[in-house]
């Protein structure tokens, strides 16, 4: 059982202006408790109803009706207002429902840096030196397309030209092939001849390293114009114009190479035939040569000159060859003791290796019996020089042991003591 009880009732006095107490009181109470920042003074910080909303959208000056702005159409995450059209947007990569597969083909262009000055001598060294070794032009086009010399690509010719200089009379001639086989694929004439004009002003810091760089260089002058690798109003230019000594000799002596050539043919012997390329007749004939001057002249030092300027280090067995064919056929002890000498020279200094030694003394134990045909003392002569030869320390134990015999050796008479008969 519940007990409703009536509230009492209060009675507002009248003032005497007509109004009552309770409606002024009202009015000031309410004036006083609104505060400066808009809040209400006396209400509870904590209550629900005491709490002044900050994300209301209804002003809270007391002005407006309370709409959103804009109409709806400002703020994040609103789709604006309505009847307005919207462009298409690229997708973003970042965006979590991006779909690589479902924006089609994808092109990814490969973007190479260009090459610095200060690099490029780094990069190149070693595409030129590793062409030195295999020859392959097409191996080095393919190497600098994969670079972005960007304006730097002649120094490419002038580099190439410089590391020859100190190298090798082939080193030469392969660059001089290189050239040409550029020249219109991936080098101009003009960017070939700012690469001449660029060495012809640095010969004075060439000389230093190669004192003949003043004559190769104008060398490689005339074999490009030869070559249609540089212009043939090249020369041209600098007539009454250089004042270097070393420029006017290298220009002198291109000069010189092409009158020589009335029909402008590829001055193709203008750095000689490397080893490599020589026919195996010619270098047999260069060995014999090298080998009878020896025998005259006994000069060690000059025959091993001779020998490496043939750049053919493969072929050495063919030297070890005719050395010991020599010895079969001369007559004496005079060629065997000086050959012994030589090729005790060339094993020390490692210009014959061992492959390359074995190789020359088994030819010559497999064409023995042949060579006894014109050499009726072959099997002995060549028994005494390859005892000779290992006492020297020019052949190894088991060479030596492999050297053929005339057949099986016997004994005189037992009145001889044991005597193997020779």
């Amino acid at each position: 059982m519940f007990s409703l009880t009536k509230p009492a009732k209060r009675t507002v006095p009248y003032s005497d202006d007509g109004g009552t107490e309770r409606g002024r009181s009202s009015i000031a109470s309410t004036s006083e408790s609104i505060s400066e920042s808009g809040e209400l003074a006396g209400s509870d910080p904590h209550s629900p109803k005491g709490k002044v909303n900050t994300n209301d959208r209804k002003s809270r000056t007391g002005k407006g009706r309370g709409l959103p702005k804009k109409g709806g159409a400002g703020g994040k995450g609103v789709w604006g207002a309505a009847g307005m059209v919207y462009e298409d947007e690229e997708p973003d990569v970042r965006d979590p429902n991006y779909d690589e597969s479902a924006q089609g083909d994808t092109v990814y262009a490969t973007v190479v840096p260009e090459v610095d000055e200060k690099e490029l001598e780094k990069m190149v060294n070693p595409i030129v030196q590793e062409y030195f070794e295999h020859g392959d032009t097409k191996e080095v086009q393919m190497l600098l397309k994969e670079l972005n010399l960007g304006p730097h690509k002649y120094e490419f010719s002038s580099l190439a030209v410089s590391l020859s200089l100190e190298g090798k009379a082939s080193h030469r001639e392969l660059t001089s092939r290189l050239l040409s086989d550029l020249s219109g694929k991936l080098l101009s004439q003009s960017d070939m001849a700012r690469a001449f004009d660029k060495m012809l002003k640095e010969l004075p810091d060439l000389i230093l390293d190669t004192p003949e760089a003043p004559q190769m260089l104008g060398q490689f002058i005339a074999r490009a114009i030869a070559d249609h690798v540089l212009p043939m109003s090249f020369l041209d230019c600098y007539k009454g114009k250089v004042d270097c000594e070393h420029a006017r000799v290298a220009l002198d002596r291109a000069a010189v190479l092409l009158t020589m050539k009335r029909e402008m043919v590829r001055l193709d012997n203008v750095w000689g035939v490397g080893g490599g390329l020589r026919p195996v007749k010619h270098l047999v004939k260069e060995m014999n040569l090298l080998l009878k001057e020896y025998l005259i002249s006994g000069d060690v030092s000059e025959a091993e000159h001779c020998l490496r300027d043939l750049e053919v280090p493969h072929f050495h067995h063919e030297l070890v060859y005719e050395a010991i064919v020599m010895v079969l056929e001369s007559k004496g002890d005079t060629a065997s003791h000086m050959m012994i000498k030589l090729l005790q020279s060339f094993w020390k200094t490692g210009l014959i290796t061992v492959d390359q030694m074995n190789r020359g003394f088994q030819r010559v134990y497999d064409e023995l019996p042949e060579i006894s045909l014109d050499v009726p003392h072959a099997h002995s002569i060549m028994e005494t020089f390859v005892d000779l030869c290992y006492q020297e320390s020019v052949i190894t134990k088991q060479l030596r042991d492999a050297c053929p015999s005339r057949g099986r050796k016997r004994f005189v008479s037992e009145g001889d003591g044991g005597v193997i008969k020779n």
